[in-house]
């Protein structure tokens, strides 16, 4: 293990910049065309994944594979479509605990090793219809729902089984101003076919959006109501209603602004045992210029000292956010402070590596209540293409600094979509 990380220390020390990953997000082929107006799209997304983890109490060394297979037929003149697809995740090596819970039985759960949560199994991952023309968009079923920067609801792609909703969503553009709404009733979790009742959580779920263009930049209101059925998720029932403004503001022919501001309350709701109340707030500003992208942030998730209960996300795709170590993927009690600066770099002049990025981003983590120092971690990746195929080497490192225990955790990926 210490061989694999230094390696990755080795890799992604001259990148020296760096923050998202490469993956093969662009699917390529055409659909095929069926009859007048009919169309046929066959969908084939093929993943591997070597993970590494070492700590100083467990380790891993994880290898999976993931496929996807589904299609999707389009007939035009009605702008209706069908969408279904399967997932199906294969452990090479299993030297990982696929489940961060209790599961009696299951012989995935490992828990001597560090948790790699990408369980074997085998899902219907989405079925959807779907009506859909430039002004309007009706979606019902299993489907994948990413909104905004998926800070609060999202499909956290990066795992190997992605999480999606049963639920029936509708998009509409009226001038300036998009309206988006979702009513769902089961959150699909990442966990999989053999995680018992944590492959999946019942409830009432709604996402309403509404949003509206300010000049370069985008003014959003929005309300994320979480009612849980399950009384093990009880304590994740919330309503949070918020503001964000988000854009690019041009300095020059070369140079832009990046500009994000938001801000939300959270309240417990329904069958949640605790009453409380706490705040978000993100802000961000970042400088493009020539490919480079220099960017510094701050991030709360508050936390209500009387109920000893923070500001949580569980829809969200929580690895974007606070460190790709995964540390925080539970806002800690006393609530999360992230300061952050990111440096990235596209090289589209590269030609034998079409896509070439790296980025390398420095989190501190602070407490909001009691400013208790968390630690600071650095994360860097690499990410290009070879023919179709997109490659991704990552790499994070989290220092305790006397809170909990170190970690590092390294990526190899190859991915194919069409």
């Amino acid at each position: 293990m210490k061989k694999h990380i230094l390696a990755a220390a080795l890799l992604a020390s001259p990148i020296a910049l760096a923050h998202p990953a490469f993956a093969a997000d662009k699917p390529f082929g055409d659909p095929v065309p069926m009859a007048d107006g009919l169309t046929f799209d066959p969908i084939i997304d093929a993943r591997i994944r070597y993970e590494a983890v070492d700590q100083p109490t467990v380790d891993a060394d994880a290898v999976t594979a993931r496929l996807r297979a589904g299609f999707e037929i389009k007939h035009a003149p009605s702008h209706l479509s069908f969408l279904v697809e399967a997932e199906g995740t294969l452990g090479l090596n299993n030297e990982y605990n696929a489940f961060p819970f209790a599961l009696p039985g299951s012989s995935q759960r490992r828990p001597g090793f560090a948790v790699v949560p990408d369980g074997e199994s085998i899902d219907l991952n989405r079925l959807q219809v779907q009506y859909k023309t430039k002004a309007f968009a009706l979606t019902v079923g299993r489907q994948r729902i990413n909104l905004d920067d998926q800070r609060f609801v999202g499909s956290v792609g990066w795992r190997q089984n992605e999480q999606t909703f049963d639920a029936v969503r509708a998009e509409a553009t009226l001038g300036p101003v998009s309206l988006d709404g979702t009513y769902a009733i089961q959150q699909d979790s990442i966990f999989g076919s053999e995680a018992g009742p944590r492959r999946s959580m019942d409830g009432d779920f709604v996402f309403l959006n509404a949003s509206a263009k300010v000049g370069p930049l985008t003014a959003k209101a929005f309300s994320y109501l979480i009612d849980y059925d399950e009384a093990f998720a009880f304590t994740n029932s919330s309503q949070t209603y918020g503001a964000r403004i988000s854009g690019s503001v041009p300095l020059s022919k070369a140079v832009k602004l990046n500009i994000l501001a938001s801000y939300a309350r959270q309240m417990d709701m329904g069958r949640n045992p605790v009453n409380y109340e706490a705040d978000y707030v993100a802000g961000e500003l970042g400088l493009a210029v020539k490919g480079f992208t220099l960017t510094g942030g701050y991030e709360l998730l508050g936390a209500d000292k009387a109920a000893g209960k923070s500001f949580q996300t569980p829809l969200a795709t929580l690895h974007k956010f606070n460190g790709w170590a995964d540390l925080f993927l539970t806002t800690p009690a006393a609530g999360l402070e992230d300061t952050y600066v990111s440096l990235a770099k596209v090289f589209p002049k590269v030609k034998a590596l079409p896509g070439l990025n790296a980025s390398v981003v420095y989190h501190e983590f602070r407490s909001d209540l009691g400013s208790t120092k968390y630690g600071t971690e650095w994360d860097a990746s690499l990410g290009f293409k070879v023919n179709k195929v997109g490659l991704l080497v990552k790499f994070a490192d989290y220092n305790a600094n006397k809170f909990g225990v170190d970690k590092r955790i390294l990526w190899l990926q190859a991915e194919v979509a069409f």
